[in-house]
């Protein structure tokens, strides 16, 4: 199921990159706001200063003995001057009679008592402030006009080391926005990679519910999940209960049918009835034991995923295999032998290990010819326990079309020998989930030999 799954962007990296993009954003507006209020301030400040001096030259111009008189005070360019390097102009008008300054200074059009306007004069941009009141002259009321002027190179060059300030401004805002973000994000999604830990450390059969404290938005996410793995728990105990009883009602009346099949087999009266019976037996042997090794598949499947975990005896394994099937070996007076080197152990699951030993001694007495030796060897390597079953028989095919572990695979000289094919598959399902090995390979002096490497314990 795991293949299944396509994850698209991560909530954190999708989070992150909302919260980077806001931050993004800010810092841009936040660049333009700074530049602007610095560029709105710069021009107020400059249009109060030049308005200023305008007014101060107003304040003094007299008319003296029929003439006019400018008087300009010091401090009317003075203030100009402190503030930066720029040049100022200046031009005093009385109505249209050019007085004293700068003639070429652009006029402005508008009658207002004061105009603020920004032009060209001498090959550089310049603010203009122009101040005009009502002056009395000896021939009459006329206007008396006072525009003075500075050049905007120096108030550039600030509001460049302003936007430079804006633009560090911004990025100091982005950077640190990020690390909160990142900061945010990382908590934001705690809650989920709290609830991943939980679940990861979990084994197998633990379906217990989940208790970890999450968030209100996760909850009914925690409670779906809870809800599954009890009704996965319940299906599962009824998958084990329907093992179990269906390994009883399969195997007791094909037990029965065949012990009927051998009453009648003795009282036939003809040898075609006798052999009729004969191959209603293998048939039903046949039947009992594929129907019981696929339970025992099944089994195998189950268990796999909650393996017991208990210390395993190599050699009391063996010597109890070879005990449950001593009365079939002395039927076909088939000699077991055992040696063990040492006492191997190993930690597994003893039922799931029994069945797979179990498999593996069928099929070696099941190939190996009457008055024939199987020999079991367990000894210790350094990668782990090793255990061998030798036998008699005609050993495994050299290339068979399909791996003996598969399902169902036999080889192709089996004769008339009962079986399923699933005894390799099983144990080798088995020695897998035990993070062990099965290899097979003939004998030099013939024979097939199965061998079982495990991991140390």
């Amino acid at each position: 199921m795991i293949a299944l799954l396509r994850p698209t962007t991560s909530i954190r990296q999708r989070l992150l990159t909302y919260l980077l993009a806001g931050a993004a954003a800010t810092a841009v507006i936040l660049y333009f706001v700074v530049q602007s209020v610095a560029r709105q301030l710069a021009q107020e400040s400059l249009d109060n200063i030049l308005t200023a001096s305008a007014v101060s030259i107003v304040d003094n111009t007299r008319v003296r003995g029929g003439e006019i008189r400018v008087d300009i005070p010091y401090f009317a360019f003075s203030m100009l001057g402190s503030t930066t390097d720029e040049r100022v102009f200046y031009a005093i008008w009385l109505g249209d009679e050019f007085l004293t300054g700068y003639g070429g200074l652009p006029r402005d059009r508008d009658t207002g008592a004061t105009s603020l306007r920004s032009a060209e004069f001498l090959g550089d941009e310049v603010r203009i402030a122009t101040i005009r009141r009502p002056f009395s002259v000896l021939e009459g009321s006329s206007t008396l006009e006072v525009s003075v002027a500075q050049t905007l190179k120096g108030q550039r060059a600030t509001l460049g080391r302003i936007s430079a300030m804006a633009v560090g401004i911004g990025a100091g805002f982005f950077v640190l926005t990020a690390a909160l973000a990142l900061v945010v994000a990382n908590m934001t999604i705690r809650p989920v990679n709290r609830l991943t830990r939980s679940l990861s450390r979990r084994g197998p059969a633990d379906l217990r519910p989940v208790s970890t404290e999450v968030p209100r938005e996760m909850a009914p996410l925690v409670a779906t999940l809870n809800s599954f793995m009890t009704r996965l728990q319940t299906s599962l105990s009824r998958s084990e209960d329907f093992i179990a009883e269906a390994a009883h009602r399969v195997r007791t009346p094909l037990a029965i049918v065949r012990t009927q099949a051998e009453i009648g087999m003795r009282r036939a009266e003809t040898p075609e009835n006798r052999q009729n019976l004969r191959e209603v037996i293998r048939a039903i042997d046949e039947t009992s034991r594929t129907a019981g090794q696929l339970l025992d598949h099944a089994m195998v499947s189950f268990r796999a995923d909650s393996l017991d975990d208990e210390d395993v005896s190599l050699s009391a394994l063996a010597q109890d295999a070879v005990a449950r099937v001593r009365p079939m070996a002395e039927l076909k007076e088939i000699e077991i032998a055992v040696a063990t080197h040492g006492d191997p152990h190993l930690r597994g699951d003893l039922i799931l290990l029994q069945n797979a030993l179990a498999n593996l001694l069928d099929n070696a007495l099941k190939y190996t010819p009457p008055e024939g030796r199987i020999d079991i060897a367990i000894h210790r390597t350094d990668t782990g326990p090793v255990l061998t079953i030798a036998d008699d028989g005609p050993g495994f095919p050299e290339n068979p079309t399909a791996p003996l572990t598969d399902r169902f695979v036999r080889g192709p000289d089996v004769g008339d020998i009962v079986g399923s094919g699933l005894g390799l598959t099983i144990a080798e399902e088995v020695i897998r989930v035990h993070g062990g090995t099965l290899s097979l390979s003939n004998r030099p002096e013939g024979g097939a030999c199965v061998s079982v490497s495990f991991p140390s314990a």
